[in-house]
C-alpha cells in the first residue's frame, strides 16, 4: 500500500490494476485505517479517474453477496449518485416501482440498489421501510420478489460486507469519497441496465466511460440544475436537464427538454417534502392515481427507465406504458405483493 501512497502524493493516479490491488486491501482488511483514509483522501483531492473506479468497482463486485436472478429476466436499476441534498419525493423510488410494474410481462424486473439518505431529506431505503417494506431479508426472497413482482430492493449494507473495513474510515473523514460513486456501478443483482442521476455533468461523464468500460449494456446518466441553482440527479418537468446515454457502445450527450413531452412545468413546492412519511404518502398518491406534479415526474423517469430497458421506443411511448401501469393498478400492486413478500421473511431485522 506504501507504493500506491507515495504515487498518489506525487499527483499520479493509479491504473486500473493498482486500483485493483489497492481497494481489494482496503476491502479485505489489510490495509490500515491510516492509510485507507489517505488513499481516499487523496484521490478525492484530484478527483478519481475511470482506471480508479473500474478497478475499485471490479473489488466490490466480487466481494458482494449476490441476488439469485431468476431464468429470463432482464434487470435494470435507477439507483443515483446522489450527493446533491434533495428536498423532494424519493422519485428514483416511485419510477422503479412503476417501471417494474410496466415492464414485468416484458421480462423486465427493477433490482433497485440504494442505502439510507446521507445529503436528501429521505433516502430510498428509508421511505420504502415506511411503505411497508421489510428492508433485511434473506437473498432468497429477493428473488421470489423479482420473480412474482418484478421489483426488489437491495439494501447496500446486507451486500457489501466487504465495506466494514471502510465504512468507519469514511465516517471519520466526513468528506465524500470514491466510494460514493460505487455503489451505482456495484448492484448485488448484477444489472447492466441502468438509470442513474448524478450530481453534475463531470460525473455523468466520467461514469459513463466507467460504465463503458464494465460493459453495462445500456444507460442514461441525467443531471438537472434547477432556476435557482440547486442540482438534481433526476429527470423533471422543472426544466431541461443534461443527458449522458450509454447505448451500443457509444456515449451520446444531449440535453432533454420535457416541455417537447407536452408535460406541464411543475411547482417546486409540490414535491417537496420534509421526510421519509412525507415521500411515501406522495408516492402512495402516485400510486392511487392522483394526477398532478408528481405523477409527471414519476412518469418521465419511469420512462427513461423503460427506454434503457428496450420496453419503449422513447419517452414519449415509455410516458404511456409508466401511466398505464399507474392507472390500471398494476404499480399499486407491485409495491403491495413487495410488502407481503418481504414480510414472509422470518430473518431478523438489522
Amino acid at each position: 500500500m506504501k507504493e500506491f501512497l507515495k504515487q498518489l502524493v506525487d499527483g499520479r493516479a493509479l491504473s486500473t490494476e493498482q486500483a485493483i490491488e489497492a481497494f481489494d486491501l482496503i476491502m479485505s482488511g489489510q490495509a490500515s485505517p491510516v492509510q485507507t483514509s489517505a488513499v481516499l483522501a487523496l484521490i478525492q483531492v484530484r478527483g478519481p479517474t475511470v482506471d480508479e473506479l473500474v478497478g475499485a468497482a471490479t473489488v466490490m463486485r466480487r466481494k458482494v453477496t449476490a441476488v439469485d436472478v431468476p431464468d429470463g429476466l432482464t434487470l435494470i436499476d435507477t439507483c443515483g449518485a446522489g450527493g446533491t441534498g434533495s428536498t423532494f419525493f424519493n422519485i428514483s423510488t416511485a419510477s422503479a416501482l412503476v417501471a417494474a410494474a410496466a415492464g414485468h410481462r416484458h421480462g423486465i424486473a427493477v433490482a433497485k440498489h440504494g442505502n439510507r439518505s446521507v445529503t436528501s431529506r429521505s433516502g430510498s431505503s428509508q421511505v420504502l421501510e415506511v411503505l411497508g417494506l421489510k428492508l433485511q431479508v434473506d437473498g432468497s426472497i429477493l428473488t421470489r420478489c423479482l420473480a412474482e413482482a418484478g421489483f426488489c430492493f437491495c439494501f447496500a449494507p446486507a451486500h457489501h460486507p466487504a465495506m466494514k473495513h471502510a465504512v468507519p474510515v469514511r465516517q471519520d473523514l466526513g468528506i465524500a469519497t470514491i466510494f460514493n460513486l460505487l455503489g451505482p456501478l456495484t448492484n448485488p443483482a448484477g444489472v447492466r441496465r441502468q438509470l442513474m442521476g448524478v450530481p453534475n455533468v463531470k460525473v455523468a461523464d466520467l461514469i459513463a466511460e466507467t460504465l463503458l468500460r464494465l460493459e453495462s449494456n445500456r444507460a442514461m446518466l441525467v443531471h438537472t440544475v434547477l432556476s435557482d441553482g440547486r442540482s438534481l440527479g433526476e429527470l423533471t418537468t422543472f426544466g431541461p436537464a443534461q443527458i449522458r446515454e450509454l447505448h451500443h457502445g457509444v456515449i451520446k450527450s444531449y440535453t432533454l427538454d420535457p416541455a417537447n413531452l407536452d408535460l406541464p412545468v411543475a411547482m417546486v413546492d409540490s414535491v417537496t417534502v420534509e421526510g421519509p412519511q412525507d415521500s411515501a404518502r406522495l408516492i402512495r398518491s402516485v400510486l392511487d392515481g392522483q394526477h398532478g406534479s408528481a405523477r409527471d415526474i414519476t412518469c418521465l423517469n419511469a420512462s427513461a427507465a423503460l427506454v434503457v430497458a428496450d420496453v419503449a421506443s422513447d419517452l414519449a411511448e415509455g410516458i404511456e406504458q409508466a401511466a398505464e401501469a399507474i392507472d390500471s393498478g398494476l404499480a399499486q400492486k407491485t409495491l403491495e405483493v413487495v410488502i407481503k413478500i418481504t414480510g414472509s421473511d422470518s430473518s431478523p431485522r438489522a
